[in-house]
This record gives structure tokens, sequence and C-alpha cells, in this order.
């Protein structure tokens, strides 16, 4: 497999000699029919704002193939070493179903481990849903406390409220979930308060079972445990852990049970492994989560077509190097019109800037062109009263990825002045990407809008397992795919290294460094 970086990419250049398209001439209603592809799990994924013609997709379809885009998502899923900074496989795709050869590492088939833990996930949260386990007071759990950090929590925390409706909805008999992330004590107390310790279930989650941070919360727990007073109540029989294979964790006399991930599964990767897997089956039950992960292997198999404007994920990822890197703009807003996804896009945050935040190439040497954007988001229509002030009148042009679905998850609504709550919400959606790209003139230059402003839509008809798991996953492999084309390792994170280190050095009493020492006695 060769990997180059993109300036040397002849395709590359040829883009580069392109003129954006005008959507104010570009923009009609037969381009709008014309520009989607199919995103997996009933999503679609609409292209027709962006500033691309025919001629730019075609340059698109060149350089993928110049890159062998999906060549490498291929060795990736057929268990090729892509993490090359920790020389380790990246799996998290064989969680939700194999899309290439079988894979062997550590002497184990990782699809029959990975297929062994969601058995046990099924076996456990089936129990505990029953009343079969119990807590160690004799009471059902109806809570369930997630301690993690990171991936940990941001990825599983977001799916959680993102179905929690559509659960409610189906009749879906629902334990609730919450989640302990930050170090910051106030956040553990402020769960812990309002808890019934005996019919509460934690999970705590961590890789190595030496995570500063999650230990430090889950000490918190055991201690409240401990204070609550309550006769009998056993802090091991309250506890689960999520951890690898060789962790302190893995069997511990702390834990009620323990369920296994492994290195080749990175944290914002991994809210379809046991980290999401868990606390999602005991919320909504183990068939939810299965089709959730239905629809991400949907997505999964799409993204190996080689046909630029038949992959939705591919597509994205082009477009979003084209802006990054010809048209040079920094910024992204994830903007979905769904309140169900209001963690979504600090989720992709994580996703996005924590895998192709980097400056240097697979091999370690300086790159010379921009990498990944920056990402910031907020559910429609709160974000229009907030920053779309900016977005539309502010001196730097944002791209934007709208999401959007036709029907609301709890089918419950009023119409007030001829339609209802969830058609407003759509028509303010429609609104938005049609005044971005288009504008308006106006003599009085406080009123004037440029346009020019290029957007994408994904959209379904409703926000459901299977369509969140698409969702999901297709961000997922346009991150993966964007890194492919900037030639990154996008499966390490060792920015986040170096502020631990520090931490750490601190807590020791900043031997030797006054600067550490200096910042340290300011609080």
């Amino acid at each position: 497999m060769t990997y180059k970086n993109l300036d040397t990419s002849n395709a590359f250049k040829q883009l580069q000699a392109l003129p954006a398209s005008d959507l104010k001439i570009v923009l009609k209603a037969d381009r709008i029919k014309a520009y989607h592809a199919n995103a997996g799990g009933g999503l679609t994924y609409h292209y027709g704002a962006m500033p691309v013609a025919e001629e730019h997709l075609k340059v698109l379809q060149q350089l993928s193939d110049e890159l062998s885009l999906t060549e490498k998502y291929q060795a990736l899923v057929d268990g090729q070493v892509m993490n090359t900074g920790e020389n380790r496989l990246v799996l998290h795709h064989l969680t939700r179903g194999r899309v290439g050869k079988p894979v062997h590492a550590d002497s184990e088939d990782k699809e029959a481990f990975y297929q062994a833990q969601l058995e046990k996930i099924k076996r456990f949260s089936d129990q505990v849903r029953s009343g079969a386990i119990l807590g160690s007071t004799g009471k059902k759990f109806s809570t369930v406390v997630q301690i993690g950090i990171g991936g940990s929590d941001l990825g599983p925390r977001a799916l959680y409220l993102a179905l929690k409706g559509w659960c409610t909805s189906a009749g879906i008999e629902l334990l609730d979930a919450q989640f302990i992330s930050n170090v910051d004590p106030d956040d553990a107390q402020a769960v812990l308060a309002g808890l019934d310790l005996e019919s509460t279930l934690f999970i705590l989650v961590s890789k190595s079972g030496t995570t500063l941070e999650t230990l430090t919360n889950r000490d918190l727990v055991f201690q409240a445990i401990a204070d609550s007073g309550i006769r009998g109540i056993d802090p091991a029989k309250h506890m689960v852990a999520v951890t690898s294979k060789t962790s302190p964790l893995a069997s511990s006399s702390t834990v009620l049970d323990s369920f296994f991930i492994d290195d080749y599964i990175g944290g914002r990767y991994s809210s379809t492994s046991a980290v999401g897997g868990v606390i999602l089956s005991l919320a909504f039950g183990f068939d939810t989560f299965r089709t959730f992960l239905d629809g991400a292997h949907e997505a999964d198999m799409l993204a190996l077509n080689p046909k630029v404007k038949e992959n939705a994920a591919l597509l994205d990822a082009l477009l979003g190097v084209y802006l990054r890197n010809v048209l040079h703009y920094p910024t992204t807003a994830i903007l979905p019109y769904s309140q169900a996804l209001s963690r979504f896009p600090a989720h992709l945050q994580q996703l996005d800037m924590e895998s192709n935040g980097k400056q240097v190439n697979r091999d370690g040497q300086r790159l010379s062109y921009p990498t990944g954007p920056v990402i910031f988001g907020e559910p429609g229509t709160n974000g229009q009263h907030s920053f779309y002030q900016l977005l539309h009148q502010g001196t730097d042009i944002v791209p934007l990825q709208f999401i959007g679905f036709s029907e609301s998850q709890y089918h419950k609504d009023v119409v007030v002045e001829g339609s209802t709550s969830q058609e407003k919400l759509n028509a303010n959606l429609v609104a938005q990407i049609v005044a971005f790209a288009l504008g308006k003139n106006d003599a009085n230059a406080n009123k004037q809008f440029a346009g020019n402003r290029p957007s994408s839509l994904l959209s379904a008809k409703q926000l459901d397992p299977r369509a969140l798991g698409a969702l999901l996953a297709h961000f997922e492999n346009k991150v993966m795919f964007q890194g492919f084309v900037w030639n990154l390792n996008s499966f390490d994170q060792e920015g986040v290294q170096l502020g631990k280190v520090l931490a750490t050095k601190v807590l020791d009493g900043c031997k030797g460094d006054e600067v550490l020492k200096a910042f340290a006695e300011l609080l």
C-alpha cells in the first residue's frame, strides 16, 4: 500500500485549480434532487448546497483512486496495522459485523472475541432487566451509572440521550442512565445525590484499569456507599467493569462482573464495543443495541464502494478536504435539528479533533498543509438564537453539517397557526440551508447576507436505533477517510498524554519544575 502526502497528489493540484461553484447560480431544484447518496440505516447524505460541480466530483474521484482510499479501508478491516504510532490494528468496525477478512491477533479470532462479549452483554442485561440479578439488599436495579472519561463517556452519553425518546415511544422499559466523567468532585456528587444506591448499578470503564480520573470517581462512589449507612449493602454487588483481559479490574473482587475490550479499539471509536454496549443494553434492552449495531454495519459496508458519488462517508470526507485545503475554511459546525442529539456534536468533537488534529504524517514528518478542522455545534433551533449570526454575516465562512428527521420520536405534537412543532422545526432547517447558500441582497449593509455559505444535510425519516448506528458510523468513516487523505495516523492521541504526565508531576509536588509550581500555587 502506497502512502503519500496530499500536496504531492496530482489530483489535488487539479482540484486546487478549479474555481468553487457559485451557489447563488447553481443551486436549483434539479441539482438538489440529484446530489445525494445513500448513507445506510435509512439516512441520506445531501450535498446540493456544497460549492462543487460535476467537474469537482470527477477530480475527487481521481483523488480517491490516486490515494487508494477504499483500498486502505479494506486493509484496515482486513487486520493490517493502521495505528502506526502504537503498532496496533484498528478493529472497531468488527464490533458491529465483519467487513473484510477474518482477523486473528493475540492468538485469537477477534470476531469471535467481540461476539462472545456481545453474548455476555446480552445475558447480563437480560438478567438485570428481568430481576434475575438484584442489588445486594434485594432491590431490582432501576438506574445505571457509567463512570468513565473521554470516549468512555462522550459517545455512550450522546447515544443514550439520542435513543431515550424513541425507546419511550416504542414502549420499551427503560432503566435510567447517569454518567460521571469529570474528575471535578462536584460532577460525581451531583449524580450521587439523586441516587437510590440500593437500586443503582455502576459501570466502571477503564481499558487499563488504572485511569486516574476514573478510579478517583470510583472511590468517590465507594465512599458514598460506605457513608450511606444502608445495612447490608455490598459495593462489589453494585459495580461491573468494562476493561481489558490484562487489567487489574478483569478479575477484581471489587466488581460483580467484567466485560472486555482490547487495545485495537480506541476510546473515541468504542461506542459499539462493550463501552457503549453494556450501558445501552441495560438501559434499553439488548435488542435495541443490536439494531443500532446493524445500522452501523450497514454504513460500514457502503463505505467499501470505490465510486465516490455512491459512498456517502467517502464523499463527505472528500468534500470536507476540499473545504479545508482548497477553500481554506478552518471550522465546521455540526447542527442537528433534533434535541435528542444534543450531545452528539460533543462526541464528534472528540472523534474528529482527537483523530485528525495532527501536524505530522503517519511517518512522523511535518506536514505543510492544514488537517482536521475545529468542530463545534448545538441543536437547532437553539443555535439559531445563539451563534448563527456569525455563521450568516461573520467575516469567516463556516461550513455546516445539518442533521434532520421528518418525524419526531415521541409522535406527540400540537398544531399552532396551521403547522406542528415538527413542521416548524424542519421549516427552520430548510430555511437555514437556503439562507446560507443564497443570502439576500439589501441596500442596507447591516441587512446584507453574502450567501455562498456551504452546507450538507444528513436526513432520515426518524432517529431510531438503526439510523443512529448509521449516523455514528458515517462520521467515524468520514474521519478515517480524511485521515487517509491527509496521510495521518487517525488512531492515536499523543496530544492527550503530555497534560496527564504534567498533572501527575503536579500531584507529586512539582519536583524541579518552577513553572508548574508557580501555577499550582495559584489554586
